[in-house]
C-alpha cells in the first residue's frame, strides 16, 4: 500500500504529532480489536508500556478502542518490551501492546503489536489495520453493549516476569560474589532488572532507575554507554549491563570499562553454545551491518553466519526459517529463540552472567577472542562486490575514489568494484568528522586477481592512501585518507 502507518518496529513518532495522537491510537484500539477477535469467545490483549509521560494518553486510548470492539484489556503497566510478548502467550492472549518508542527520547512515543504465538505481527496485519484506520468511512460493526470489553489492572506482572527470567538461568547456579552495574535507561525496566539479579544473588548497583516521565534514554541507558563504564571502574565491578528504554537491547561493559556491542556478545554466546552443541547448525543470525570479524570468526569456529536486513523482526523471521536458536543486531538486540520469541536485553544479560560463572573465568578473557575490524560495518554482499542499501544506512554513488597506481580504474571496472559513499554511524578507520562518518571506500569482490591478493606493492599502496582491509573471503576494502576524503 502507498501509505504505511507503521514502519520496521511499530507506529512511532513524535507525541501530539500525527500519526502519534490520541485520534489515530483510539482507531488503531478499533482496528485492532476487530482485526483479532474471536466471535465465538472472550477475546484479550495485554497492553505495557514505558515510563514516557505520554504513555497515559495512548495506554487510555489504545485501551477505549480495543474495550469498544469487544476485547478485554490487561493493563500491566511499566514492562520491558519483551515481557509483553512473554505475557500474551502466558495469559493466553489473542495480542500483545507495547506503548514505547525504544531509545528515543521522551518527546516520542510508540505502538507495537505482538500476535499470541508473542512475536511481532507480519507487515500484511499492520497494512490491514492501516487501512482500517485511514477510511473515514469504514464501518466498525461495534458488538452489542452486553458484549464490549472489561479491562483489568495486572498486579503481578512483574513477577511473573522475573520467574520467567530466572527459569532461563541453571537453578544450580548462583550470581553470588558478582558485583553488577546495570543502568536502566530510566525506563521500562527500571524495577524488574535490578530485583531479578538481586534475587539471583548479584550485588547491585544502579542507575537509570528514577524514571520522572521526561528523563528516559537522557544521557544514560544503551545510547551513553560511558556512563556504565564509568561506574565500572569506580566500583571496580565484574561487569556493567546497559539496556534502553524498552529494554529490549543490552550493551555490555567488561570489568576494565571497555564497551561491548552486539556483534562482541553474539560471537561470546555462539561460541558457548557451539561448544555445548547446542547451536542447531551452527547457525547465526544478524543483519548486513554486523561486522566482518563476526563473518570470520563463525567460519573459523565451523559455524555460519546468516545476514538479513535491518531490524530485529527480519533476523527473527530468517531465525525461523533457518530453525536457528542465536541471533541479533550489533545495536544490542539479541534473540535467543530457547526462550524468547523477541530481543531480550536482560535475558541476554543473564546469558552472559551464565557463561561468566559456569566458565569461572572474567568477562575480559572471552571477549578477548573476538576484536570487530576496525573497518565500517557497511552493508557489502562481498560475492558480488555491490552494496545493499536500508532506511537507516543509505548509501549514495559518486566519483570513483583515487585508486593505488598498481591497480587502473579500468581494471577495477571490469571485476565490479563499487564505489560509494556510506554515512555510518559506527568509528570507521580510526577517524570522526564533526559527529558523523563520512567515508568514501572501494569494495571489491572477491574474483580479484589471484596477484592482487598477494601482492604486498598493492597493500602498501593502499595503505599510502589510506586503510585496506581483507573481508575475509579474498576481498579488499579500502578506505582512502583524509586528504582524499568528500
Amino acid at each position: 500500500m502507498s501509505v504505511r502507518l507503521f514502519g520496521t518496529d511499530g507506529m512511532r513518532g513524535r507525541v501530539n504529532k500525527y500519526p502519534m495522537t490520541p485520534e489515530v491510537a483510539l482507531r488503531l484500539g478499533l482496528a485492532a480489536g476487530t482485526f483479532y477477535r474471536d466471535k465465538n469467545r472472550r477475546s484479550r490483549v495485554v497492553i505495557g508500556k514505558d515510563t514516557r509521560l505520554s504513555g497515559y494518553v495512548f495506554e487510555n486510548a489504545l485501551a477505549a478502542g480495543l474495550l469498544a470492539a469487544g476485547m478485554d484489556v490487561f493493563l500491566v503497566g511499566p514492562l520491558p518490551t519483551p515481557a509483553i510478548s512473554f505475557l500474551t502467550t502466558n495469559m493466553r492472549a489473542d495480542v500483545g501492546v507495547v506503548i514505547s518508542a525504544s531509545h528515543n527520547p521522551f518527546s516520542d512515543n510508540g505502538i507495537k503489536f505482538f500476535d499470541a504465538e508473542g512475536f511481532k505481527i507480519p507487515d500484511a496485519d499492520e497494512d490491514r489495520m492501516t487501512e482500517m484506520v485511514l477510511d473515514p468511512n469504514f464501518d466498525w460493526n461495534y458488538p452489542e453493549p452486553a458484549n464490549t470489553g472489561r479491562a483489568y489492572k495486572i498486579k503481578d506482572a512483574p513477577g511473573r516476569y522475573i520467574v520467567y527470567l530466572k527459569n532461563s538461568f541453571p537453578a544450580h547456579l548462583s550470581l553470588e560474589g558478582l558485583r553488577v552495574v546495570i543502568d536502566c535507561a530510566n525506563g521500562a525496566n527500571y524495577r524488574v532488572a535490578p530485583l531479578a539479579l538481586e534475587e539471583l544473588g548479584a550485588e547491585v548497583v544502579k542507575i537509570g532507575t528514577e524514571p520522572n516521565g521526561l528523563n528516559i534514554n537522557y544521557r544514560c541507558g544503551s545510547l551513553y554507554p560511558e556512563a556504565v563504564a564509568a561506574k565500572v571502574r569506580e566500583t571496580r565491578a565484574d561487569i556493567g549491563l546497559a539496556l534502553d528504554g524498552d529494554a529490549d537491547r543490552l550493551i555490555v561493559v567488561d570489568e576494565k570499562g571497555t564497551v561491548l556491542d552486539g556483534d562482541q556478545i553474539m560471537a561470546l554466546c555462539a561460541q558457548d553454545l557451539m561448544q555445548q552443541g547446542k547451536l542447531p547448525g551452527n547457525i547465526l543470525v544478524a543483519t548486513v551491518m554486523s561486522n566482518m570479524a563476526l563473518e570470520v570468526f563463525m567460519k573459523e569456529r565451523g559455524g555460519t553466519l546468516i545476514r538479513t536486513n535491518v531490524g530485529d523482526r527480519h533476523v527473527v523471521a530468517a531465525m525461523r526459517q533457518q530453525g536457528a536458536l542465536l541471533g541479533g543486531e550489533q545495536s544490542g538486540h539479541l534473540i535467543f529463540r530457547e526462550y524468547s520469541t523477541t530481543g531480550d536485553g536482560l535475558l541476554a544479560a543473564l546469558q552472559i552472567l551464565r557463561i561468566m560463572r559456569q566458565r569461572k573465568r572474567p568477562l575480559l578473557i572471552w571477549v578477548s577472542l573476538f576484536r570487530p575490524n576496525p573497518a565500517c560495518s557497511s552493508p557489502i554482499r562481498r560475492n558480488s562486490g555491490t552494496c545493499t542499501s536500508n532506511t537507516r544506512y543509505r548509501l549514495r554513488k559518486t566519483r570513483k575514489s583515487p585508486m593505488p597506481s598498481p591497480v587502473s580504474k579500468k581494471a577495477l571496472k571490469a571485476v565490479g568494484v563499487c564505489c560509494c559513499v556510506i554515512r555510518a554511524r559506527n568509528l570507521c578507520a580510526g577517524l570522526w568528522l564533526k559527529g558523523r562518518m563520512r567515508t568514501r571506500y572501494a569494495c571489491m569482490p572477491t574474483s580479484l586477481p589471484e596477484s592482487w591478493r598477494s601482492d604486498r606493492r598493492v597493500l602498501r599502496t593502499v595503505r599510502g592512501h589510506g586503510s585496506a582491509f581483507s573481508d575475509g573471503e579474498g576481498g579488499i576494502l579500502y578506505c582512502p585518507s583524509r586528504r582524499n576524503r568528500t
